[in-house]
């Protein structure tokens, strides 16, 4: 098992790691739209705060030696689910590979966050 972590990504707000490695797949945490350059969170709608959680993923799972293509699974956690059809089309852009997916509506995220996901990719 490997611990991965990357300055590209916010640090882990918490006593978890942004990815484990086991086998030949990659566990991450949940990502929020954090701008690892300042800690904070800028974009205020669901789209630019999907595009931040989507680059956190990104490099998290580059930083494991993967891609965004090798994903097979997410789980998607959003704040409004009436938000849902503005995150399908941000979201669409990156995984077009189409990974199985669950999306839910969770009643608050860490740091007044509008949408968090987690993934399971291969290595």
């Amino acid at each position: 098992m490997n611990i991965i972590s990357t300055k590209e990504a916010p640090a882990a707000i918490g006593p978890y790691s942004q990815a484990i490695v086991t086998g030949n797949l990659i566990y991450t945490s949940g990502q929020i739209p954090i701008n690892p350059a300042n800690g904070n969170i800028e974009a205020t709608d669901i789209a630019g705060q999907t595009e931040q959680v989507i680059k956190n993923l990104k490099a998290v799972i580059e930083a494991a030696g993967s891609s965004l293509d090798r994903v097979v699974k997410t789980t998607c956690f959003l704040q409004h689910i009436q938000d849902f059809a503005t995150f399908n089309s941000v979201y669409e852009k990156y995984f077009t590979v189409k990974p199985a997916r669950s999306c839910v509506e969770v009643a608050a995220l860490p740091k007044g966050a509008l949408v968090e996901i987690e993934v399971i990719a291969e290595k």
